[in-house]
């Protein structure tokens, strides 16, 4: 019987989502344990500290540095999950190098070299300043700035907190639009946040209620597939702009979202993954 194990996010890269973090990967596991895989699941804490998993009557013992699991599900971010999953002699998804290369700033680079369309540095629409170095904690690490003198004084901001590495982004116009996918499944969804309310901190009302611009939804998917594939992750989310003439945006791009507009689709189509 093939073995995975299963890595719970930490709560603090989880920001008002904790719920529906867990839900996606929980959802993933029964349909993975229904199919006969034999699948443990812990907390990304206590994958790095060695203590007890959740599921402690199935699994005796602290998790060992050589994990007798062919396959390892990770919601994992923090620094030291990544470090010790890249010494595991199994098959990682997402990856941790994938992971750490959805950092913002490593994004924008990557971004560009693909030649995805990436919002503007300048505009006269005010900016979107974006902590660079790790995906959002709270809601301060994404903000808005009218002008560039009010750009300076966040920036002063970000840095009196110790973040030195952070984007800068002009602000695009338009229908804000969340996408999600699971690379080479052919899943792939998008949704207007504004239409059904569901928000991490609100900053879709920066471009007002969604007017349903037509565009090329399957360059969308194409262009965010490559991105996947580009980055190293297999299970993605996103956020781009559609503009009123059709033409988008990708603003931003993360490993393993929460799903929670397709979850019983998005499970199906991850646990999928395993017969790849």
């Amino acid at each position: 019987m093939e073995k995975v194990l299963a890595i719970l996010r930490a709560e603090q890269f989880s920001p008002n989502s904790v719920e529906k973090d867990r839900a996606i990967m929980m959802s993933v596991v029964r349909l993975l344990e229904d199919r006969g895989y034999d699948v443990e699941v812990i907390n990304e804490e206590e994958f790095v500290s060695h203590h007890s998993p959740l599921t402690s009557q199935r699994l005796q013992v602290n998790v060992p540095a050589e994990i007798p699991y062919q396959v390892v599900l990770s919601m994992g971010r923090l620094p030291e999950t990544l470090a010790r999953l890249k010494e595991l002699d199994a098959k990682v998804i997402n990856t941790p190098e994938g992971v750490e290369r959805c950092a913002r700033s490593v994004m924008e680079r990557l971004m560009l070299e693909a030649h995805i369309p990436a919002p503007p540095r300048k505009g006269d629409k005010g900016y979107w300043l974006k902590r660079g170095d790790a995906a959002a904690q709270e809601k301060g690490d994404v903000t808005y700035a009218t002008d560039e003198e009010e750009l300076k004084e966040k920036i002063h901001a970000f840095r009196s907190r110790g973040i030195e590495d952070y984007t800068v982004s002009a602000h695009v116009e338009g229908d804000v639009v969340k996408f999600y996918g699971v690379l080479g499944t052919g899943f792939f969804r998008y949704y207007y946040p504004t239409d059904d309310g569901q928000t991490k901190f609100g900053d879709e009302s920066r471009n007002g209620a969604a007017r349903h611009y037509p565009f090329d939804d399957k360059a969308l998917q194409q262009a965010s597939d490559r991105l996947a594939a580009v980055v190293g992750v297999s299970i993605y989310g996103g956020d781009c702009i559609v503009r009123e003439d059709g033409t988008w945006c990708i603003i931003d791009f993360n490993d393993w979202p929460s799903f929670s507009r397709c979850r019983e689709e998005a499970s199906r189509a991850i646990a999928g993954l395993m017969d790849n």
